[in-house]
């Protein structure tokens, strides 16, 4: 007895113990397995697959995301006792091992769901010494992990043909939903494939996919789990599926977005929907684009900053398009588009309101760009210069509000501009003269549609919703009425939000820009070449802007009710009201003062009005305002003269003179001289600046005889050195008195401006024509 007792605790300690060591010498393979790595859209469409390195794609799933008709079916069929035995069910292999040696043949087997786990996680070949090892891993696999891991591992690894693996890849791949929406049949044709993936393939077999299904569904009948009646309607359904796809949207961005978090089901906010839109717009595209162009999208709900649709490239298999760039992540020049923003700021700054008088005239000092068509249009609200895209009012904005201080509190908001590395902010930046990304502008113009905050996109679903304090919300409201068309306080109609868009070209033709602003939406669009070569013909009003109203079209049908959305966009913050205001002063006077030559009424924030910003040298010193003496007779004279009454002449910006009436200009405001107390030579603002020797609508003729031509040109009055304009381009520098020497070249219609020291100027427009 004590030798029996004895043998027996060996056993008791050595089995466990050997177990144990084998255990740790052979140790489940869990290390090895890797799920590929699935990008799927706000409703967990996948969008595309990267598959692992056997070339196998996998949609992982938890037990949650399967429908319990699936699970029913397959421990019914496969495993009745799963969650009762430990990893072989014994019961099952005399089962089985009786029922084959009846019949002479293998009918029957007794692998348990654990036991083909264990073989999916290590293949062997069908031996006794293949199966001891196999029962060997499923034991592990019941001592290391619960019982609904296993399932789980089993539900992520079941073969469905191909290099389809798990019931999600195959849930998607076959009938095109999720394996939480399996109906009856749906979910006893899953649990056939299987059995035999190769041989099953609905897309290929149907007839004999369904007769597999049909068993599953009697098994399910005769052991009670589903009712004849269920199956009866089960079994009626056809089995015909479309040729097996995998998933192939947002390919540029899936990509991007794997190293934006660690997750192997990356659940993005893209809307299939959406995006398949803009996809099939960029394909459509290519037909009408010039060789190598490219072209990118993105669509933002501003409602939460989630990215809706992201088109990276026209078309991801074009390489002679370079589709494999991502150029909604590229660094471009970004034109015309940052504009609205220092307008924004210097609104909220005090600089300027929305009708404050501008001045689209030459520069003489500094930056000399010239505007997109290379003429000037002289006296321009800001609302009407934003309109335009002028690029002289920028200009002048950037320059009262500070470039450094512009870049700076742009990237507070987390939209870092990128400057060459021998460069630092300067005037150019408001021109394009930076880089910066197309998700990174769409972001920034968020600040239009959150009242004055930007926010960051949201790609993927986990991703924080962050704000930044960018300008006021008044600001930011009355920026956006700017860009809409709608800055005059007439139009606005409470509730009604009106498109608005921003267009931007950059230097040479290279990238064409349109970003837009609806009820619920912001649109980003770029065109251009990713090699960055100049492409003829391309603008953003012309290029971009087409698609901009294609993409906002399709968005309006999608949400028919998007224009009562979000009305506190358009419903006027506390801080904004309309007022009066006087052109040239830009300030509010009384309706009978004389220095209210052109009256307007404009948005003004927390019920300040600032005057007009005053640029040049002279307009400076005077803040704008010339005073003056008249004694009874109404004439000028010396503030020393008997009777003399103080009076103040409120100015136009000396550079706009030649784009005033001749009403307008401060010779014909100002009362003559007296003839006996004339005012002191040095208050005589009246030396208009003028060119001499040209009228308007001059012709000049060439022919062959005559190839060129050198008017006799100059100035009169004026102060100091001369900078002479053609078309916008400085041409030369003269002294007072000294001739310009100019030649005449080309016919066509020319714009000729003169501007001096102090500020003024003066234009003529004339006419080249050529007899050939």
């Amino acid at each position: 007895m004590k030798k029996f007792l004895k043998i027996f605790l060996f056993f008791l300690l050595f089995i466990p113990l050997t177990l144990f060591i084998l255990d740790k010498l052979f140790p489940l393979p869990l290390d090895e397995v890797r799920m590929s790595r699935v990008v799927v859209s706000d409703d967990n469409t996948p969008l595309w697959r990267f598959a692992d390195k056997n070339g196998v794609w996998r949609y992982p799933v938890k037990l949650e995301d399967v429908s319990p008709l699936y699970i029913e079916a397959l421990l019914t069929y496969e495993d009745r006792w799963f969650y009762k035995h430990i990893g072989i069910n014994p019961f099952s292999i005399v089962r089985a091992a009786a029922q084959n040696i009846y019949e002479g043949k293998i009918i029957s087997g007794a692998s348990t769901i654990t036991m083909q786990t264990a073989r999916l996680l290590e293949p062997h070949k069908k031996t006794m010494s293949g199966k001891i090892k196999q029962m060997w891993r499923a034991m592990q696999l019941e001592w290391h992990l619960s019982k609904d891991e296993i399932l789980t591992l089993y539900l992520n690894r079941a073969p469905f043909g191909g290099t389809i693996e798990g019931i999600g890849a195959a849930s998607w791949s076959y009938l095109g939903k999720m394996p939480s929406e399996l109906n009856h049949a749906e979910a006893a044709l899953m649990v056939a494939l299987p059995q035999s993936p190769s041989k099953l393939r609905p897309d290929r077999y149907s007839k004999e996919a369904q007769k597999a299904r049909d068993k599953i569904l009697d098994r399910l009948e005769k052991f009670g789990i589903w009712n004849k009646k269920t199956v009866k309607e089960a079994k009626e359904e056809d089995i015909y599926l479309p040729p097996r796809s995998s998933p192939q949207l947002a390919p540029i961005f899936a990509r991007r977005s794997l190293g934006m978090t660690n997750e192997r089901v990356i659940k993005t906010n893209i809307d299939v929907s959406t995006q398949q839109n803009l996809e099939e717009i960029a394909l459509n595209a290519k037909s009408v684009f010039q060789h190598a162009t490219s072209l990118a999208m993105l669509v933002v709900d501003h409602t939460d900053m989630s990215v809706k649709a992201y088109v990276g490239s026209i078309d991801f298999n074009d390489d002679s398009r370079f589709g494999h760039v991502d150029m909604v992540n590229a660094i471009r020049s970004p034109g015309s588009t940052l504009k609205p923003f220092v307008y924004s700021l210097a609104i909220d700054e005090g600089i300027i309101h929305a009708e404050s008088l501008l001045q689209d005239a030459p520069r003489i000092y500094g930056y000399t760009p010239e505007n997109f068509n290379s003429a000037f249009s002289g006296a321009v609200s800001a609302s009407e210069a934003l309109s335009k895209s002028l690029n002289l009012p920028a200009v002048q904005l950037i320059e009262a509000y500070g470039p450094k201080k512009f870049t700076a509190k742009l990237a507070n908001a987390d939209i870092n501009l990128k400057f060459p590395s021998y460069s630092e902010p300067n005037l150019a930046v408001i021109l394009g003269g930076v880089g910066v990304s197309l998700d990174k502008l769409v972001s920034a113009y968020s600040a239009f549609a959150r009242g004055g905050k930007i926010s960051p996109l949201r790609y993927l679903e986990s991703d924080p919703l962050i704000e930044y304090p960018f300008v006021s919300d008044g600001a930011a409201w009355i920026t956006r009425r700017m860009l809409s068309g709608e800055a005059d306080p007439a139009f606005y109609r409470r509730g009604f939000l009106s498109f608005a868009y921003k267009t931007g070209t950059s230097y040479g033709l290279r990238d064409a820009w349109a970003i837009g602003i609806s009820s619920k939406y912001i649109i980003g669009v770029w065109v251009g070449r990713p090699d960055g070569t100049p492409v003829p013909e391309q603008f953003g009003a012309s290029t971009a802007v087409p698609f901009l109203y294609q993409i906002n079209n399709y968005l309006q049908r999608k949400e028919t009710n998007s224009f009562l959305l979000n009305d506190y966009l358009d419903e006027k913050p506390l801080s904004v009201n309309a007022e009066n205001i006087c052109w040239p002063s830009g300030q509010k006077l009384e309706d009978n003062d004389i220095n209210c030559r052109i009256k307007r009424r404009a948005w003004i924030l927390n019920a300040s009005i600032p005057p007009t910003l005053f640029s040049a040298e002279q307009d400076s010193l005077t803040g704008g305002w010339f005073t003056y003496y008249t004694d009874d007779k109404g004439e000028m004279t010396a503030y020393y003269c008997k009777n003399a009454v103080k009076k103040r002449l409120a100015l136009w910006p000396a550079s706009l003179t030649p784009w005033l009436p001749k009403n307008e200009q401060i010779a014909a405001r100002l009362p003559k001289k007296s003839s006996t107390c004339p005012p002191l030579e040095g208050n005589n603002p009246t030396r208009t600046l003028l060119i001499k020797n040209i009228k308007n609508d001059t012709m000049f003729t060439l022919s062959q005889n005559r190839e060129e031509l050198i008017p006799k040109i100059n100035s009169q009055g004026g102060k100091g050195t001369r900078w002479w304009f053609i078309n916008g381009e400085l041409i030369a520098k003269t002294r007072e008195g000294e001739f310009l020497n100019y030649k005449l070249t080309k016919k066509g219609e020319y714009q000729l401006v003169v501007i001096d020291e102090s500020g003024q100027s003066d234009k003529v427009e004339f006419i080249v024509e050529k007899i050939e």
